[in-house]
């Protein structure tokens, strides 16, 4: 299923085109050119050695005379999974933690107050599969198991915000598994969890094999740098969970995903900068890179015939503003870290501009919806 993969559009187009009509093209792909981040040498070695790229953007707001600038620096994590599928499941995650800790680490050196992983980066994304075994074992308490207690140790040592998605073990409740997001605070404190509101049901792959849809609604979480919301995965192609969050007050919303060329890649740049744009708001995309083999041949309910892999996981982490610019995305192949300074007072600054939360009808859309839902809904269509 996978063959050559292209390293990054952003390269593709450096490569090719005369400088002066590069930088046109990056305009309207990209809005406004955004300055580079200078990032510290220590950090920018410590990346090299340890085999990921690094970039960094600087996402800034006018000056104001009554607020001083909020400048935040977030951390987007993308990576391949460490061991092979078939590796012992313990094995697989320690890996994972080391892994995942090289990068934080110099995540810490570039200032960052706030990192968030990937879609379930404590393991191979084996929902594809729809095999329970031994893939159900890598969930794990999102209170108290041992990736979470990791996460506080990291937190505790930097200083930093993390956003841990992980397979949540929910013991109180028959074992159920969740897929779940842990946000801890910077002095190591879990703040909270949110789940998953939409799960994916495409031909027959369907990750409700695993776990529900979430019921913790879109929470926000107030953190020292700012407020989050997670919108994890599949919930991208969902405007109104978007937009729920910034009701619900978030700054900056991350999308911690794994998603695959075929399937999304046309999407990918488009959904999450448009959410910044519609809600007033800083989105972050993360998406893992690598392509995943497993032991055991599926089909994905494409027509294809079975095969032992998923797809290619494009990467191409990238940070959109609520003006409309974003930053290049990361490789679709290598591991790396995006660092975005952005300055939060651009969400207000944006919103006095478009105005678009406060021109909409949201009372008027809140009574359409409710009839709607209902059994006996008629749409409003008025005919000859």
């Amino acid at each position: 299923m996978s063959g050559v993969q292209l390293e990054s559009l952003e390269k593709t187009l450096a490569e090719h085109l005369p400088e002066a009509e590069l930088r046109e093209v990056q305009r309207i792909l990209y809005g406004r050119e955004l300055k580079s981040l200078e990032l510290p040498a220590g950090a920018v070695s410590a990346a090299s050695e340890r085999d990921f790229e690094l970039q960094g953007f600087v996402m800034g707001a006018s000056p104001e005379q009554l607020r001083a600038p909020r400048l935040v620096r977030v951390g987007l994590i993308q990576n391949k999974i460490v061991l092979p599928t078939d590796a012992p499941v313990m094995d697989q995650i320690s890996a994972l933690h080391k892994r995942i800790g090289e990068m934080v680490e110099v995540a810490a050196m570039c200032g960052v107050n706030i990192v968030c992983f990937q879609e379930a980066w404590t393991m191979p994304f084996a929902f594809c599969t729809r095999e329970r075994e031994p893939w159900t074992e890598f969930a794990e308490s999102a209170e108290d198991g041992i990736t979470t207690k990791y996460c506080q140790e990291l937190a505790r040592r930097y200083n930093m915000v993390l956003v841990s998605p992980i397979l949540e073990r929910d013991s109180v409740h028959g074992e159920t598994l969740w897929n779940t997001a842990v946000v801890i605070g910077n002095s190591g404190t879990v703040i909270g969890k949110t789940r998953k509101n939409h799960i994916p049901r495409v031909g027959d792959f369907n990750e409700s094999s695993y776990y529900m849809e979430g019921n913790t609604g879109h929470r926000v979480f107030q953190t020292a740098f700012g407020r989050v919301g997670v919108n994890i995965c599949y919930g991208r192609h969902h405007p109104l969970n978007w937009q729920l969050y910034a009701i619900n007050g978030a700054e900056i919303i991350f999308n911690p995903s794994a998603t695959v060329g075929a399937l999304s890649e046309p999407m990918w740049s488009i959904e999450a900068r448009n959410a910044a744009i519609a809600n007033h708001v800083f989105t972050c995309g993360i998406n893992r890179v690598g392509t995943e083999h497993f032991k055991n041949e599926f089909t994905s309910g494409d027509g294809k015939k079975a095969h032992n892999e998923f797809g290619h996981f494009y990467g191409s982490s990238y940070v959109a503003a609520p003006d409309g610019s974003r930053t290049p995305g990361l490789s679709r192949t290598r591991d790396g870290l995006l660092v975005a300074e952005m300055d939060l007072n651009l969400n207000r600054q944006i919103a006095d501009k478009w105005n678009f939360k406060m021109t909409g009808r949201y009372e008027m859309y809140a009574e359409e919806l409710t009839a709607a839902v209902r059994h006996d809904f008629q749409p409003n269509i008025i005919r000859e």
